[in-house]
C-alpha cells in the first residue's frame, strides 16, 4: 500500500511534466504544518527568480500565526510583488501534488489578487 506522501508526489511529477512541456516558469508551492514556501523557478528548472515564506523577516512581522490561511495570503502577496520586480507576470501553477483548497488555495488567490497570471 502506497503512503500518502507517495501518492502526492506521485501526482506532483504527473504536473510538473505537463509544465516542462508548457515551457513556463513556474510558481512552486510547498506547504508544512507549520509554514508554507512559494518560489518562482525559471522555465529550464535550473534558476529559483523569487522566493517568499513565512520564515522571511517581512513575512514574520506582518502575521500572527505560520501555518493559517491569513499566512498563506501575505506570502502569495509578496511572492507576487518579487516577481513583478522581477520581470515575471505569467506562471504555471505547481501546488506539489497538494489539494487546491486551504492554505493552497488562499496562496494563489492572493497572488492572482496582486498582479500574477496563471
Amino acid at each position: 500500500m502506497k503512503s500518502k506522501k507517495q501518492i502526492r508526489i506521485r501526482r506532483s511529477t504527473r504536473t510538473r511534466m505537463k509544465i516542462r512541456e508548457l515551457g513556463a516558469d513556474r510558481l512552486c508551492i510547498h506547504r508544512t504544518p507549520r509554514h508554507m514556501y512559494a518560489q518562482i523557478i525559471s522555465a529550464d528548472g535550473d534558476k529559483t527568480l523569487a522566493s517568499a515564506s513565512t520564515l522571511d523577516a517581512d513575512v514574520k512581522s506582518a502575521i500572527k500565526s505560520s501555518g493559517n490561511a491569513d499566512a498563506a495570503t501575505t506570502v502569495g502577496k509578496i511572492i507576487a510583488e518579487k516577481s513583478k520586480a522581477a520581470g515575471i507576470t505569467r506562471v504555471a501553477f505547481d501546488r506539489s501534488g497538494f489539494k487546491y483548497h486551504g492554505r493552497v488555495k488562499a496562496l494563489a488567490d492572493a497572488a492572482r489578487e496582486n498582479g500574477l497570471e496563471f
